[in-house]
């Protein structure tokens, strides 16, 4: 028996649908990073739902002093400047650790933890992976990476309840990020995996440890213009 017209019609619905979610999604998504790519966020996911609360300043990257980009750089993504977003070598280094057992290690740029921070939740797997990606390549094409390190360093988790470095700096030393020191910057920058477990005055062990081997990259990030792409 030969189809309706309106039975046609309803199949041709449910075809178009998934075409205009997909667009519509495009759309709202590509908005969205133009925005911030002038407006500071106001708020993500991770601060809406922190049952500590928001204690946020945030501030431009010409008023965070230089070393804490660099911290950033020599702790966290040492080819920021070089890669448009991913690091495939780091990427495949992490997934043949994981596969060997003990700690995970991960693999993202600070372009994608800024993706991730802003516009996503912290866990989801690779539904978060994919969009993940997405976003990291609009941020990429559409902020640069100036605006990637102030944005990174404005809503990255510092604390307990605490974000940006500006909020941390004057949770730990008593001072705006204007001010830190190279120790100072490298103690921030040691904290950022685990703000909730580690902190940034007096710390001991892993953590002193590691923020002292910062403290020594932030140097080689100088020397050798790894922050080049941020002057």
């Amino acid at each position: 028996m030969p189809a309706t017209h309106a039975t046609v019609q309803r199949h041709s619905r449910w075809i178009i649908l998934p075409f205009k979610i997909l667009a519509g999604f495009v759309l709202i998504s590509l908005a969205m990073v133009t925005i911030y790519r002038f407006v500071p966020v106001p708020v993500t996911l991770t601060m809406l739902f922190d049952p500590n609360g928001i204690t946020k300043d945030w501030t431009s990257l010409d008023d965070i002093d230089p070393d804490m980009a660099r911290a950033a750089i020599a702790a966290e993504d040492s080819k920021f400047c070089a890669h448009h977003g991913f690091d495939v070598d780091a990427i495949a280094k992490a997934a043949i650790h994981n596969a060997s057992g003990g700690r995970v290690r991960g693999g993202s740029t600070i372009s994608q933890q800024t993706a991730k921070n802003v516009f996503l939740f912290q866990s989801g797997g690779f539904v978060r992976k994919g969009l993940e990606a997405w976003f990291t390549l609009l941020i990429e094409a559409i902020w640069g990476k100036q605006r990637i390190m102030e944005v990174y360093l404005n809503v990255a988790e510092t604390g307990i309840g605490t974000y940006g470095v500006q909020a941390g700096a004057i949770r730990y030393f008593h001072h705006g990020a204007r001010s830190l020191s190279r120790i100072e910057a490298a103690r921030l920058a040691a904290i950022l995996p685990l703000p909730k477990k580690r902190g940034a005055v007096a710390p001991k062990g892993f953590t002193r440890r590691y923020g002292n081997s910062i403290s020594a990259r932030i140097g080689i990030v100088q020397r050798d213009g790894l922050d080049r792409c941020l002057r």
